[in-house]
């Protein structure tokens, strides 16, 4: 572990409270689970991890520092508490039931108590805080938080090391792409519940049948000239920007984000784009009063099933990839448990099932689940958004984690590109 840079400390700046609060209002933090995706580091919810943080008196981690295991009662105790976001899992035509954690019951005897309590990063983060900062049992085996976030506690030493001899399907089975974020190098305490995708949207009839295919296009294109919608996310249009820059978002330079910040910048004060969206595009985009944007993959999946005007493109030069992470909290009671459930969603009938389901990147090999994902929907089976192939798999990009000082730096200096 690396030494924690005591960020909880920093103080919010005036740009980035006013990023905080427009995330709120349509950024990723203010979407519904199945069709919207939520709140990334971008914009408010890095700053608000920040702001949920001051004055906690956390102290800093030693670089031996890690996870806290406790007395694990998985053997006599047959329950695991899951706590994820609303919508994210697979479900009954009635909605009554949920057939994989039923099933998973049935094979093993282990009752899942799974429930719907994160609405957002911070907002969840604010809810067992003071557990974790204590050294204390949080009453949930399993969280699922966004990569930036999970990065966090990983460094804090709030969550557990997993057992390798219980995630043999989830080691066998993840796709190559995700196996190691530059905050939990080979996985040593998460693995994706699921991947998000950033793309190029656009309406075919708003461009003339114009194919849009890269940043340059959506920030220099004269006649998408006012109709460009770019993403409230600070890592979702720096990170795409950086990339069509030819600049590795995994390892960029502070002096490569100023460039990014004015090129956009210009975009910006020539009225090239029209504003900075959450999941608003959505609307927008299906109208035609954008013509173009960037885009969060899952939204684009259903949005085509409706407007067939709608496309995407993967840019050439790449996209940005992130994470939705299961992690067991320090102290949790049922880690052997929870690393079985963990572990099942890996094998491919059931990862495929939840894909089908909630039509976003699946995190396991393409190869494994293709074919069972085939089986329910061939369409889905087909849908690179949903199971990346080869060519767009090596294309994806991570956005690298930052410092304190370059979190506080970068969401002020963001913030005040978009206005906020």
């Amino acid at each position: 572990m690396e030494q924690y840079e005591p960020d909880s400390l920093t103080p919010l700046s005036r740009p980035q409270l006013a990023a905080m609060h427009r995330s709120f209002r349509n950024g990723r933090a203010a979407m519904s689970r199945r069709s919207l995706m939520r709140a990334s580091a971008g914009g408010a919810l890095a700053v608000g991890g920040l702001g949920a943080l001051t004055g906690c008196g956390i102290p800093a981690a030693s670089k031996s520092s890690g996870g806290i295991s406790s007395e694990d009662h998985s053997a006599k105790e047959k329950v695991i508490n899951f706590s994820n976001w609303t919508e994210y899992i697979d479900m009954s035509d009635d909605e009554k039931h949920r057939p994989s954690l039923e099933a998973f019951t049935k094979r093993t005897g282990i009752k899942v108590k799974y429930t719907e309590d994160i609405n957002d990063n911070v907002e969840f983060f604010g809810k067992i805080k003071p557990q974790l900062a204590a050294g204390q049992d949080t009453g949930r085996d399993i969280i699922v938080l966004t990569d930036w976030l999970a990065a966090r506690l990983i460094r804090y030493g709030w969550v557990q090391k997993l057992d390798p001899a219980n995630l043999p399907h989830a080691y066998t089975n993840l796709a190559t792409q995700f196996r190691n974020p530059d905050w939990d190098p080979g996985r040593a305490y998460s693995y994706p519940w699921t991947g998000i995708a950033t793309v190029i949207a656009y309406n075919t009839k708003a461009t003339g049948g114009k194919e849009i295919t890269s940043v340059s296009q959506l920030l220099d294109d004269p006649k998408l000239k006012g109709k460009v919608g770019l993403l409230s996310e600070m890592r979702d249009t720096i990170g795409m920007t950086l990339i069509d820059m030819g600049k590795d978002p995994r390892t960029f330079k502070a002096d490569d984000f100023d460039a990014a910040i004015a090129r956009v910048q210009k975009a910006v004060d020539s009225k090239q784009v029209r504003r900075f969206t959450g999941n608003d595009y959505i609307s927008d985009l299906s109208k035609g009063d954008l013509a173009a944007c960037l885009a969060w993959a899952g939204d684009i999946v259903q949005l085509q099933a409706d407007n067939p005007h709608v496309k995407f493109a993967i840019p050439d030069a790449g996209y940005i990839s992130s994470t939705d992470n299961m992690l067991i909290p320090n102290k949790a009671r049922h880690k052997t448990n929870a690393e079985k459930l963990m572990d099942y969603y890996y094998e491919p009938a059931v990862g495929a099932e939840l894909a089908a389901w909630i039509n976003y990147v699946s995190p396991m090999d393409t190869g494994i689940v293709g074919p069972e994902l085939a089986k329910i929907d061939k369409d889905i089976a087909n849908d690179p958004l949903i199971v990346p192939d080869k060519e767009m798999s090596a294309k994806a990009h991570g956005f690298r984690s930052l410092t304190a000082k370059e979190d506080t730096a970068f969401e002020q200096k963001f913030a005040q590109l978009t206005g906020g």
